[in-house]
């Protein structure tokens, strides 16, 4: 669309690409003059301007009341079609510039002007096909393919359909006859069907069962209306999004590697699996694009580090749908090791702490793929390898195994994230806020308004001796308020 276009054209790295898309715009605002006595209205402001030689809209009125606004309205609306620009509205502006500043803004949106959006250009054609497209996530798209059909100011050749539910329920067969917008002036959609004018021969739409890219199984969880391919570390629609996990802060932590160098190695054509980033080297790197000698010598070095991990952290990587950082950590303490959790089955991994049968089914369905499994091999084969993981039983510490605790304050010997770590590992849950279902607040030096709502609700508050004490206890102990 044309903001996109210009955006475009202006972050341009080679200004002579710039140069050459003749880019015009329109004042519409002053916002700041030195040692200028500016008009009292907009109106004025806009002849202001356009007197100083400043290319200003002719289509611009000043009105009164709400006839006066819905016949700018529609006046601007007949006009629409023979502008030599694209609009999708108008804007109602309060005209007086000081009435302006005492309304003021809400964020980033002014009160004193509102947008009047104009109905979506609609259009008649016929659906050829419907296929899926497979998303940065997984996701599986039903996409109609169109007659090309000039619409909202584009030709357009191809209609989202959104997820199979939504096909179903506007009823879109191939063959037939349907509406068609740009919703927002922006993203081509299929609004409706002509039932009347379906062919014989018209055939429904058939979810795939495997993704059309790179054949892995596709998943539907009872709960979602969009389908996903299972095929995350394996599939090349998904690659630069599952590189850019794997690498995050939460799970391997590659320092310096981010979004624009993920896409930069997927396009070279480098990196296709995360296992394949601990095969780069240093003369490989060095050619991209503003990657120098030392640039690519450090990341070889951060990938060389990041080997050695812990089991929480790669499982984390891996980016199984519905398993974060919390449920990561949950089943390497509860499983011990990989092999033991790419061998469970539903109800095994139900076992573990907070794992339900939608995380369960997501776990199976991702281990089930080979193709996962063999990016997993490759990154063992890599030299990926963590420390031996204690598993932790569900009892945990008596006492304090399925209880949750809030940490306050800052601790005598212990970080924050210290003391997390040894609660969590006794079976505890740490939470951020107190409420009623709140078992402990462990408070240190400076705690603030959490330890006061403990103090309110009647919730047992430990120092730090308090919360190790009751780590160590064999039996529970229940501390005063």
């Amino acid at each position: 669309n044309p903001r996109n276009a210009a955006a475009g054209s202006l972050r341009q790295l080679d200004s002579r690409i710039t140069a050459s898309r003749r880019l015009t715009f329109f004042a519409y605002a002053v916002a700041e003059a030195d040692g200028v006595s500016l008009p009292a209205t907009h109106s004025a402001t806009m002849d202001w301007l356009a007197g100083l030689g400043l290319p200003v809209s002719r289509q611009r009125s000043v009105v009164r009341g709400l006839a006066g606004l819905t016949g700018a309205y529609e006046a601007m609306l007949a006009q629409r079609a023979g502008l030599p620009f694209d609009i999708d509205g108008v804007v109602y502006k309060v005209n007086c510039l000081s009435e302006q500043a005492r309304l003021g803004f809400v964020s980033r949106a002014p009160r004193f002007a509102v947008a009047h959006k104009f109905p979506a250009e609609e259009a008649l054609t016929v659906v050829e096909d419907i296929t899926v497209q497979v998303g940065r996530t997984g996701a599986i798209t039903p996409v109609a393919r169109l007659q090309p059909v000039f619409v909202g100011g584009v030709t357009v050749t191809n209609a989202t359909l959104h997820n199979e539910d939504e096909v179903r329920r506007k009823d879109v067969h191939v063959g037939d006859t349907v509406i068609v917008r740009r919703a927002g002036d922006v993203i081509p959609e299929v609004v409706s069907v002509l039932a009347e004018r379906r062919p014989p021969q018209a055939r429904a739409f058939e979810m795939p069962l495997v993704c059309p890219v790179c054949g892995s199984h596709i998943v539907r969880e009872a709960d979602e209306a969009v389908a996903r391919c299972s095929g995350g570390l394996y599939c090349s629609a998904q690659r630069k999004q599952a590189l850019q996990h794997f690498a995050s802060r939460k799970a391997l932590d590659v320092e310096g590697l981010g979004e624009k160098l993920v896409d930069q190695l997927v396009d070279a054509g480098l990196v296709h699996t995360p296992a394949d980033l601990f095969a780069l080297d240093q003369p490989a790197l060095a050619r991209l694009e503003r990657m120098g000698d030392k640039s690519a010598e450090n990341l070889v070095r951060a990938l060389d580090a990041c080997r050695h991990t812990t089991l929480a952290r790669f499982i984390y990587a891996l980016g199984i749908r519905n398993v974060g950082e919390a449920t990561a950590r949950d089943l390497a303490r509860h499983f011990g090791t990989l092999d033991a959790l790419m061998a469970a089955d539903q109800d095994m991994l139900m076992t573990a702490p907070d794992v339900g049968p939608i995380v369960a089914r997501s776990i199976v369905d991702f281990f089930a793929e080979a193709h996962n499994r063999e990016v997993v091999d490759a990154l063992l084969a890599a030299g990926v390898s963590w420390p031996a993981v204690e598993t932790v039983t569900s009892a945990g510490v008596a006492g304090v195994s399925g209880k949750t605790f809030v940490l306050t304050g800052t601790l005598p010997t212990l970080s924050r994230d210290a003391a997390k770590d040894l609660l969590e590992a006794a079976g505890a849950k740490v939470a951020g806020s107190v409420s009623k279902k709140t078992h402990y607040v462990v408070a240190g030096e400076e705690a603030g308004s959490k330890l006061a709502k403990a103090q309110e609700l009647g919730v047992p508050v430990l120092d730090e001796a308090g919360m190790l004490a009751l780590l160590a206890a064999p039996a529970p102990t229940e501390p005063q308020p």
